[in-house]
């Protein structure tokens, strides 16, 4: 039987990046909205009150913005999955949840956004 562990959630994260199918998506760019959840065991944080037992979430938050701002992909789950696959290189994070979403797709008559939503374990 595996051991639950913690979570944490990081919500919110805006940046401005250039990947899309159309040719005009990756030089005019676009809003990304990003969410994730990361687990890992918060015991040790817990007890310790001491950063450097847990993920400073500055780190992670960095890393996706720098991915999405200076990536230029046809797709989005190739974005998705490269934001997560640098997440797991975090020592502590051992499974991880990104949903990605395009608020303003470049599709005719739509006017919703476009999510996807992906999950990553540590080598897998």
């Amino acid at each position: 039987m595996t051991k639950e562990i913690d979570s944490i959630q990081l919500t919110g994260i805006r940046c401005y990046g250039y990947t899309g199918y159309l040719a005009e998506e990756q030089i005019l760019g676009q809003w990304f909205e990003i969410d994730i959840t990361l687990w890992l065991d918060l015991a040790k944080p817990g007890k310790s009150d001491k950063i450097e037992d847990t993920l400073d979430y500055r780190t992670t938050i960095a890393i996706v913005q720098n991915l999405v701002k200076t990536s230029k992909y046809a797709l989005i789950e190739r974005l998705a999955d490269v934001i997560a696959q640098a997440i797991l290189e975090q020592p502590l994070v051992q499974k991880v949840k990104i949903n990605l979403s395009k608020p303003a797709a470049p599709i005719p008559d739509f006017g919703g956004k476009i999510t996807l939503e992906i999950t990553r374990t540590k080598n897998s």
